[in-house]
């Protein structure tokens, strides 16, 4: 089995732009799936969260988009994904990856995006499509994809998209394929769903199975706290200040809840912002922006709200609300320790939902603390919150700036960051944080203390030799 990117029938400058993007050994999946796909033969992959996949799959696409990338633009790769966070993380990686392939274009095709735009660039074409199932078949039905030309086809966490209830989406965009392609499924199960869907629109796939053991294991410390229903705030406070990470997602089960501690959050004057199913899309773009920037500390999210979140180095999660399954909990868990990293995974409980706290450790097999929150008789829930607000931890070291321009207007990340260094800004790269280019619009983040410097500087010089809208991300 081969252990690096050498010893793969990939093109060399391939090889290059993975080297070059951080990519040294590969993971099993990448080893196991990559000279499979790239022999053309269909494929059935498990596989956890976080193993590499999106790799294993874009490579051997780009290999065969670069032996014959055609410039009418004809749709030759769809990627059907469970939703609009990961459609626009693939969509970023096979852009990255692909950056060396002349012409290339990549399209995000998601359901709470505006159609027209979409409309308008698949009528001047592209090569690969990454959507969601509801928004892919919309554009199928209306003629406005174009499936004939299409040779690669990939499901991408097949299983999510089947408990997302995306099923019948997901036949009648198969059925629409042409037979004659190359299929993928991968998937972190693989129920009888699956398998009947694969007997039926793939041919002969080669089944690879990664074990947990193989994949690189999150390094997760898990801590159960035992506190009265009562005191439930108070616990989640004194945990805050207990465990002072640079961001953490609270998790809850109900948008009420998710609204009850935004405002006890913001009366505090900490850092912190809501994520539910309520939000405009515009919105949460937003406030993952933010969060994923250090400009706003705690994400406090309901689970269908955080599904598919694109967010590195996550030190902590907090289950203020335990979830209904152990399912929901090892998906909430998932989301620190990434990478080999450690995290921090603590969860909030009752002494009626001891229950719950067995069940997860049956399902799991993990090693889970037991503790108590300590008594609150002497404290009050303003002191605790006034003692986090006036800690350095308690707020964000990160303010996010606007730039009304993004990927359409040829905006990059470099060109932003020589704006705010270069002569025109004068600021120091090491003020400078994560840089996000959307299609019409960017973020940069920048030390909140020198925020509205930058601003000015912005405003009064160009980014490109232009001139584009600059206004704080509030």
């Amino acid at each position: 089995m081969p252990s690096d990117f050498e010893s793969l029938q990939l093109s060399s400058s391939l090889i290059g732009v993975a080297r070059e993007l951080g990519f040294e050994k590969l993971t099993p999946i990448q080893a196991q799936a990559i000279p499979v796909l790239v022999q053309g033969k269909d494929v059935v992959a498990q596989a956890q969260t976080g193993s590499g996949k999106t790799l294993a799959f874009a490579l051997p696409l780009l290999e065969k988009l670069g032996e014959g990338l055609n410039h009418r633009r004809e749709l030759q790769a769809l990627i059907l994904c469970p939703t609009r966070e990961l459609c626009v993380q693939v969509t970023r990686e096979i852009r990255k990856l692909g950056r060396r392939l002349p012409g290339l274009q990549v399209l995000a095709l998601s359901g709470g995006q505006p159609i027209y735009p979409q409309l308008s660039a698949l009528e001047k074409g592209v090569h690969v499509a990454v959507g969601t199932p509801g928004r892919v078949l919309d554009h199928v039905i209306r003629g406005t994809l174009d499936l004939r030309k299409l040779t690669f086809l990939i499901l991408d966490e097949a299983d999510r998209m089947l408990d997302m209830g995306f099923h019948e989406d997901m036949e009648k965009i198969l059925a629409a394929a042409p037979k004659k392609r190359q299929t993928a499924f991968f998937s972190a199960t693989y129920p009888d769903t699956i398998a009947a869907m694969s007997r039926a629109y793939q041919t002969q796939p080669l089944r690879i199975t990664v074990a947990e053991s193989q994949q690189s294991a999150p390094i997760i410390r898990q801590v159960f706290y035992e506190t009265s229903a009562d005191d439930k705030i108070k616990a989640l406070l004194w945990l805050l200040q207990q465990h002072r990470k640079e961001s953490a997602i609270i998790f809850c089960n109900f948008k009420t809840t998710v609204d009850e501690l935004g405002r006890i959050f913001r009366e505090a004057g900490l850092s912190a912002a809501p994520l539910h199913g309520d939000l405009e899309q515009s919105e949460r773009d937003r406030v993952l922006a933010k969060f994923r920037n250090f400009s706003t500390r705690y994400l406090i999210a309901t689970d269908v709200a955080a599904r598919g979140l694109d967010i590195e180095n996550l030190d902590l999660i907090i289950n203020y609300e335990l979830p209904q399954t152990p399912a929901i909990y090892v998906h909430r868990i998932g989301r620190t320790g990434r990478a080999g990293k450690h995290g921090v995974a603590i969860s909030l409980m009752t002494p009626r939902e001891k229950t719950k706290l067995h069940n997860i450790q049956g399902f799991t097999k993990a090693s889970i603390e037991h503790k108590q929150v300590p008594s609150f008789a002497k404290a009050e829930l303003e002191s605790l919150q006034q003692r986090l607000a006036n800690e350095a931890h308690g707020d964000a070291k990160m303010a996010t700036i606007y730039i009304s321009g993004g990927r359409k207007q040829k905006l990059r990340p470099g060109d932003i960051l020589g704006a705010l260094t270069g002569e025109t800004g004068r600021l120091p790269g090491a003020e400078i944080g994560k840089i996000e280019i959307h299609d019409n619009f960017a973020y940069v983040a920048v030390s909140k203390s020198l925020a509205a410097l930058a601003i000015q500087r912005l405003r009064d010089g160009q980014i490109k030799g232009r001139k584009f809208r600059i206004e704080p991300v509030r």
